[in-house]
């Protein structure tokens, strides 16, 4: 970390102390951020570096700074009380700070509506009983790591088991997959994941929430990740269900999966910033498993904007049922892809390669019930024709096999019950208010 980055730092924690030791109203009164609770009065800090190696519980009375990557160890469970501040230093490179389960760790991460578990850089003045940030916005990314979780299920890779990004290959407890499909890395719940994705080489970022071999024991639902650099949750392999999740302004992609991922992402919102790329980016097996995906029930916000977010792209194999999803407010080149495989250039396609083309021709690819909302445009596609305007060297997929889309003046498909998502970050900044 450079000089300037260390007092930054330093600058930060010693305002955060400052404030905690500054009492708040008695009253009962909600504050002025949009905040569901008082600020607490008083909160101790906490610096926690390196590996957690038995059972540990964070209360949320404390602020806990987190230094570098601080890892829980297999056979040792981290305990997360509802309404408590993480929040971590920046780092560099390899050395930026993660919070990363191990496999055969658990997190017991479970916040609540009233007192969301809540991520942050140690440079928000965020404090406990705090939702909204004093302080930082949907532009500030990429100030610290992210979430890992790793797990002994299933992946889809060049090995049963490899090492997840952006932690180097001589930390063991970086290593992802295996054989069981019921592999129980813990709860995550009700948390709010902000300014992550340290940039730890080029081309190569970290998420907001990284998945790896996470099997469906564990339990995932009510998250919510705010500008991230890189992409919002991703899930390398794993049959993980996550349901009630919420990404808003990413700098990358959204929902991005790799490595076979299996499991159903349910009830779920996107939220794209001015850096933001696709809603869905959607890779196939990259080995000799095979496995696929079900996203459910989404509503999707673009950024109309000349250049802006994309609508999704399926690639590299990808498989899968995509369903009951609305689309609104995106740019007038906003498509959607099906990419033809890099080594499938040729026309036809042979009908044995393992292509996206392929599995959508063969319905192993689908889409069921998506509705696009376009009449903010003027021009640029406003029809299916033009969004599904898919053309490879094989021909048009989309003609081939026509998409079960329609375009619509008011969605009636998407995500469920909005309101429930109005303890994140997103709905205090009035993001949902057009949902």
């Amino acid at each position: 970390m450079n000089n300037f980055r260390k007092l930054r730092n330093m600058a930060a924690i010693l305002m955060m102390g400052a404030l905690v030791m500054t009492s708040c109203d008695d009253d009962d009164d909600d504050d002025n951020n949009g905040n569901n609770n008082p600020p607490a009065s008083g909160a101790p800090i906490k610096v926690v570096a390196g590996s957690i190696t038995e059972s540990t519980t964070f209360s949320k009375d404390t602020v806990y700074i987190l230094e570098g990557r601080v890892i829980v160890t297999a056979g040792d469970t981290l305990t997360i009380e509802e309404g408590t501040v993480l929040k971590f230093e920046e780092g560099i490179e390899t050395q930026a700070s993660v919070l990363l389960i191990a496999r055969g760790a658990r997190i017991e991460a479970v916040g609540t509506a009233a007192e969301p578990i809540i991520m942050t850089s140690v440079l928000d003045n965020i404090q406990p009983g705090e939702i909204d940030s004093p302080n930082l916005d949907e532009t500030d990314k990429g100030l610290w790591g992210g979430l890992i979780v790793n797990g002994f299920a299933p992946i889809s890779a060049d090995a049963q088991e490899v090492q997840i990004e952006g932690i180097p290959a001589s930390v063991a407890e970086g290593l992802y997959g295996g054989t069981d499909p019921n592999d129980d890395s813990g709860t995550l719940r009700y948390i709010s994941i902000r300014h992550a994705g340290t940039t730890i080489g080029e081309g190569n970022d970290l998420n907001g929430l990284t998945l790896g071999g996470v099997g469906q024991g564990t339990e995932i639902s009510w998250i919510e990740i705010a500008a991230n650099f890189d992409d919002g949750i991703e899930p390398f392999g794993g049959n993980v269900n996550v349901n009630n999740i919420l990404v808003w302004a990413q700098g990358d992609d959204a929902y991005d999966i790799d490595q076979a991922y299996s499991g159903t992402i349910n009830n779920f919102i996107y939220i794209a910033g001015e850096d933001s790329d696709h809603g869905l980016e959607i890779d196939g097996p990259e080995g000799t498993f095979s496995g696929s995906a079900t996203f459910t029930n989404g509503s999707l916000k673009g950024l109309n904007m000349a250049d802006g977010p994309s609508y999704a792209d399926f690639r590299d194999g990808a498989l899968g049922s995509f369903e009951n999803l609305y689309f609104f407010n995106f740019a007038p080149n906003a498509d959607v892809e099906i990419d033809v495989d890099e080594d499938g250039s040729e026309n036809p396609l042979p009908q044995n390669e393992q292509s996206t083309y392929n599995n959508w021709l063969n319905s192993e690819l689908n889409f069921v019930n998506w509705q696009f909302k376009t009449d903010h445009l003027s021009s640029g596609n406003t029809t299916i024709a033009d969004i599904m305007d898919d053309t490879t060297p094989a021909g048009d997929a989309f003609t081939m096999r026509p998409a079960d889309a329609t375009v619509v003046s008011g969605g009636t498909t998407g995500a469920t019950n909005i309101s429930d998502f109005d303890w994140t970050l997103a709905a205090q900044r009035g993001q949902l208010d057009d949902f």
